[in-house]
């Protein structure tokens, strides 16, 4: 019976141990020493091939990715089609999570599978749209006709007394819109209801000839682009009307009236809510503020402006090269650090910011650059490219062209 409880049970015997050990003190069993070592170091290998393995699975995903995205794709594969009636008399513009397809009779929001999320009537003969965050508006340029939606669909119909040149609208619904009569152009500002909220007549400021507009998100701070002569040189005026609180006290809601001599700002725009652009002919001027904005940062230009773009993170600029043929494509943060340069060829009539890709097209040629510099795409396609935007996937596009709406992968 004893032997059966030795086999069984670790005896602990008091007495005489090891040297420097009290009396009392249990008698280490080397048995367990051993034991306790050989887990130690079973724990110690199982970590080290863990660590291996992670370390091997992540090389090797590093790798895989660096293949996919550091290389120049050349073709393209078309992966699904949803076709459209009259697809190819409509025009197309990237919307919230879907596509706005519009012409003279009327617009349409469609969803990534080119489904009809709603549809909306009218009548125009030159149908523009300009859209900011939740917001689009539909001008008839040349004509007196407006309307504002979002991804639920209508919000308002607007009709000027004059005609439009050029309309803006914020992520609330807020319209601002250049209106051309026979005397000098006026800014007007309306509700999505078409209520007038606030009037601007050029010949009575006397600021200039209005070239541009950019409306806030909440649609309180307008900024404008004048352009006036001046003792022989031509002068940009660049103003803030703020239409809440810090421009209630403020002479014709004037908040800011910066003047920039020898340039001229063809191009301004809000980026966010605290950031806004005006790009002229010669320089880039960064402002900064919500209520009474300030001149953060002047980008000075060594070439000739050809396109802009932007998004709310970057400012795109497509340069003219002097002495050689083709182009240059920046990209500047808001900071206005430029943040990316790449020289490219071929003439493209648009250009995007997509994130963190810059997408340029006209007629079937097709160029992609990342925000990393990288030539992700050069090639051309089958029909011609009336809107492009990146789809949920590696290297999947969705292509609007004349036969609908495609969903396509960049190959080899």
């Amino acid at each position: 019976m004893r032997q059966k409880i030795r086999e069984r049970f670790h005896i602990v015997r008091e007495g005489k141990g090891q040297p420097g050990q009290q009396p009392g003190e249990p008698v280490p069993d080397p048995t367990m020493q051993e034991l306790d070592a050989q887990v130690r170091d079973y724990r110690r290998r199982t970590r080290r091939r863990m660590i291996i393995t992670a370390a091997a699975v992540i090389l090797v995903l590093v790798g895989v990715f660096l293949f996919i995205n550091l290389q120049t794709y050349t073709s393209v594969r078309t992966i699904d089609i949803y076709g459209a009636e009259d697809a190819g008399n409509s025009s197309y513009r990237q919307f919230g999570s879907g596509v706005l397809k519009y012409s003279r009779d009327g617009i349409v929001l469609l969803d990534r599978k080119g489904e009809e999320v709603w549809n909306q009537s009218y009548q125009m003969q030159t149908p523009t749209v300009y859209e900011f965050g939740d917001s689009a508006v539909v001008a008839d340029k040349g004509g007196n006709d407006m309307i504002v939606v979002d991804e639920e669909g209508l919000k308002g119909e607007i009709e000027t007394t004059l005609p439009i040149e050029k309309a803006v609208v914020s992520s609330q619904g807020i319209v601002a819109a250049i209106l051309n009569g026979d005397s000098e152009p006026r800014i007007v500002c309306y509700d999505a209801a078409g209520n007038i909220l606030a009037e601007l007549d050029s010949a009575m400021t006397g600021n200039g000839y209005p070239l541009d507009i950019g409306l806030s998100e909440n649609g309180e701070l307008l900024m404008v682009s004048y352009m006036t002569v001046r003792g022989g040189r031509t002068v940009s005026n660049i103003y803030y009307y703020n239409f809440g609180e810090a421009g209630a006290q403020a002479e014709n809601y004037e908040v800011v009236t910066d003047t920039y001599e020898d340039m001229i700002a063809p191009t301004v725009f809000f980026m966010d809510e605290n950031t806004s652009v005006a790009v002229g002919n010669d320089r880039v001027l960064i402002y900064r503020g919500q209520d009474t904005p300030a001149l953060q940062q002047t980008i000075e230009l060594d070439k000739e402006v050809k396109s802009v773009c932007h998004s709310s993170s970057y400012i795109g600029l497509v340069l003219k090269n002097e002495g050689e043929a083709g182009y240059e494509l920046r990209l500047y943060n808001k900071s206005g650090s430029m943040v990316m340069s790449e020289k490219f060829t071929g003439d493209y009539s648009n250009i995007k910011i997509c994130g963190m890709q810059v997408i340029m097209y006209g007629g079937t040629q097709c160029s992609v650059f990342t925000r990393a510099g990288v030539h992700k795409f050069e090639g051309e396609m089958d029909e011609t490219i009336l809107e492009m935007f990146p789809a949920f996937g590696v290297n999947k596009y969705i292509v609007m062209n004349t036969n609908g709406m495609e969903v396509v992968r960049f190959v080899k």
